[in-house]
């Protein structure tokens, strides 16, 4: 019985990432029309969907199989609703972003037009990073396998931009310490135990992302003098830097936790 459940709430997601592709073939589309790419950026696009449904599945899988499909602290209310409206909002976010994560691949067309494309897409997907936390709040639709969807969106997002703007020429590979900071204090975390324990809500360390992510989209703007394009690129870097370093210091100071970090 217990089975049947997992497998039919996993169905759900299935269900939920299905229609997910109607507003990821639009964004795609809209982009890659209006810039003018090769049809191979819309398999690009395709292949980063395909990938993050793949891990998604697999997580909810082993979350309803590890600890039972009525488990409410793994999915909140998917059990009968599919993925729930806060991971509903991330994937749409993720409908916005992938598009643009894909251009990486195609960075020679970033210029002018294209620019500004990267820029209003992405303006809107980080407006809605703001909204699924709200959402799961109201609605008790948060759990654990949806922080976690939110938070590695946010990190590979970070990525792709900082890896658009370094190919811009608008800021030096320094840059590309936004995007590789996350994955470095995971990569950390290996081999000191103490890296991995608990992290505390944290005003400041959200901000630190909001403003590195702000600073990237400055840093893309055509209007923006190439100064002031590497200052604002300065800014990310340094309040992404100062943040992970006030979470290492609070880390390093107390005992090491079972927990691995859910921070950045």
């Amino acid at each position: 019985m217990a089975r049947d459940r997992a497998s039919g709430a996993v169905r759900r997601y299935v269900g939920d990432l299905a229609l997910g592709i109607v507003p990821l073939g639009a964004v795609a589309a809209a982009t890659w029309r209006l810039i003018e790419l090769p049809a191979t950026y819309l398999g690009v696009v395709a292949t980063l969907y395909a990938g993050m449904a793949v891990l998604l599945l697999g997580g909810a899988a082993r979350g309803f199989a590890g600890t039972g499909a009525g488990n409410h602290d793994l999915a909140q209310g998917s059990a009968g609703a599919g993925m729930g409206a806060a991971n509903r909002v991330t994937l749409l976010r993720a409908t916005l972003a992938l598009p643009i994560v894909a251009l990486v691949v195609y960075s020679d067309s970033l210029v002018g037009l294209a620019a500004w494309c990267v820029i209003v897409v992405s303006t809107v997907a980080m407006v809605l990073d703001g909204v699924d936390g709200r959402v799961a709040r109201v609605t008790g639709s948060g759990s654990p396998l949806g922080a976690r969807f939110d938070m590695e969106l946010d990190a590979f997002f970070l990525l792709a931009l900082s890896l658009l703007v370094w190919q811009s020429g608008r800021a030096g590979p320094w840059v590309l310490a936004i995007g590789v900071l996350r994955y470095l204090f995971v990569a950390a975390g290996w081999l000191t135990k103490r890296l991995r324990g608990d992290l505390p809500e944290s005003f400041r360390r959200k901000t630190a992302c909001v403003v590195s992510g702000i600073a990237l989209l400055v840093t893309l703007g055509p209007i923006i003098p190439p100064r002031l394009a590497e200052l604002a690129a300065a800014v990310g870097v340094v309040s992404l830097v100062y943040s992970f370093a006030v979470d290492a210091a609070w880390l390093l100071g107390r005992p090491a936790n079972r927990e691995p970090a859910e921070g950045h």
